[in-house]
This record gives C-alpha cells, sequence and structure tokens, in this order.
C-alpha cells in the first residue's frame, strides 16, 4: 500500500508528516511525504523557526512523483492541516492527478479548522475553503466535534444531533466520516466517544478520557484510519483498529508525562494494541 501524505512537519516533536509517517510505516506502509511547513518544532510551544512552502512547492514535488512513474500504485492520498488556500488548492490538484492514474484511490481528509474552547485557529478562509472545496473532493474526513458543527451547521448536543451532522456533511461528498472526539449529553463525564457513519449506518466507540493535552494526535489518528479503511473497508472495523492504537499511545504518553506522544516508544500499539474497545452500532 503506498500513501501521499500532504501535511505539515516538524523536525522536533510529533504533528502533521511527523505524527502520520510513522504509524502508517509501522503499518507496513509506504509513504511519500510531502512538508508544506518545515518548523524545528510545533507552534505551540510559542516560538519556533522554519519557513511555509507554497502551493507551486507542493505542485513541483508532485510533479516530480508523477514522473517517476508510481501515481497508478499510490492507494490513497492524505491532508492535513492547511496553511493556505494556496496550499490546498495543490492538495486537490495533487488528489485529481492521483485519481486519475487510480481511480480507486481513497483522499482522506483531516479538516483542520479548529477546536471545542479554542474555536477558530486556522487563517481566516480556510474555514470555507474545507467546507466548500477539500471537505467534497474527500472519500474520508476525520473532524473533531466542533469542526463537525461547523461543517454541517448542527450543533451536536446529543447521539441523535451528531449522527444528523455527520449525514449532512456526507450530502456533500465524502461518504466516511470519523468524528475524532465526541462528548454529547449521553457521554459519561469520564469517557470520550469516537463516531463514524458510512452508508446509512453509525458506529460509536468509548474510551476513558485522559487528562493530557499534547499536539498531534488527530494527524495519527486520521493516518491510521485512512489505512485500516483501505484495508478492510469497514468504517466500523477502522474505527475499533485505529481508536485502540490511538488509546495505548495516548495512555503511554500520559504515564510518562511527556510533552510530545510518544510515537516511537509507543509504536507496538500501532500493530498490537494493548487494550481494545467494543465498537457499537448506534
Amino acid at each position: 500500500m503506498n500513501v501521499l501524505s500532504i501535511q505539515s512537519h516538524v523536525a522536533y516533536g510529533h504533528v502533521g508528516n511527523a505524527s502520520a509517517v510513522f504509524p502508517m510505516q509501522r503499518l507496513g506502509v509506504e509513504v511519500w511525504a510531502v512538508h508544506t511547513v518545515q518548523f524545528s518544532n510545533h507552534t505551540g510551544y510559542g516560538a519556533w523557526r522554519g519557513r511555509v512552502f507554497d502551493g507551486p512547492a507542493i505542485e513541483e514535488l508532485v510533479e516530480g512523483i508523477a514522473e517517476r512513474g508510481v501515481l497508478p500504485t499510490c492507494d490513497g492520498v492524505l491532508s492535513g492541516y492547511m496553511g493556505s488556500a494556496d496550499i490546498g488548492t495543490a492538495i486537490l490538484r495533487a488528489v485529481e492527478r492521483v485519481r486519475a492514474a487510480n481511480p480507486a484511490a481513497l483522499y482522506c481528509c483531516d479538516p483542520v479548522i479548529g477546536d471545542v474552547g479554542r474555536g477558530v485557529f486556522v487563517r481566516p478562509g480556510i474555514p470555507e475553503f474545507m467546507r466548500d472545496h477539500a471537505v467534497p473532493a474527500a472519500d474520508i474526513i476525520t473532524p473533531n466535534q466542533f469542526e463537525l458543527d461547523y461543517l454541517s451547521g448542527i450543533e451536536t448536543r446529543t447521539l441523535a444531533d451528531a449522527k444528523a451532522a455527520v449525514a449532512a456533511v456526507q450530502a456533500s461528498g465524502p461518504k466516511v466520516v470519523l468524528v475524532t472526539s465526541l462528548h454529547t449529553e449521553e457521554t459519561p463525564g469520564d469517557s470520550i466517544d469516537m463516531l463514524a457513519g458510512e452508508a446509512g449506518r453509525f458506529w460509536r466507540l468509548r474510551t476513558p478520557r485522559l487528562s493530557l493535552g499534547v499536539n498531534g494526535a488527530g494527524d495519527a489518528t486520521a493516518a491510521l484510519f485512512l489505512v485500516h479503511y483501505a484495508r478492510t473497508r469497514s468504517a466500523g472495523e477502522a474505527l475499533g483498529a485505529s481508536a485502540a492504537s490511538i488509546f495505548g499511545l495516548l495512555r503511554r504518553t500520559e504515564e510518562a508525562g511527556a510533552r510530545e506522544i510518544l510515537t516511537v516508544a509507543a509504536q507496538e500499539e500501532f500493530v498490537a494494541p494493548s487494550r481494545t474497545f467494543p465498537v457499537e452500532a448506534v
């Protein structure tokens, strides 16, 4: 399996491609990583160094990959944080090129816009680009609850609200939606839910709520879900496998009191999760 992953990258720590690439490789996937930025560390530290690339730079790299004649073997494209609409346009052009070479290839878009408690944290114009262009072009999207509400225009207070919001977003294009963190009126205070929807069916998975705040977990979640879905073609199975791995990764990180997720130290969680959770049809 080959995946073209177009995301940000950091030299120190694990966000963007630095969070998504290794878990996919650990699962036996060849990853063609194209970086939209290259920073010393993620911006949550308050200070960083590095450069932001533009759309033409992304397209140049994709052109170079195409010149190797390998696009027909690309099974999926993965994207996350988009620093500008220019980069977003370049990513969607890459998706078009891959699909032209391999119509069976999947596009998984993590529509990074904001989060509960933080609001929108991307540049002006990006939320609209995600809603109007990136999400409709995707086969799979992996929003958090805040992003699901924005994309659907529905405030998700209950599980029924969340299911309606997923269905509304699916009507715009994506066949599969994974809500990576969901807390509704039905969710116990010490837990967090994940919800997957496909073809009118829904699956919920509940894990204990961990008390840590780290960056990059969503990037790894999208990557794992894409791989497991591509292999099983089942949103429910992909939900169970990816959620177990992410919980194990975050639990190990919490136990270590680490500032960065332990992507390398906890790598066995990607192939043999230490704990699994029931996937419930809802």
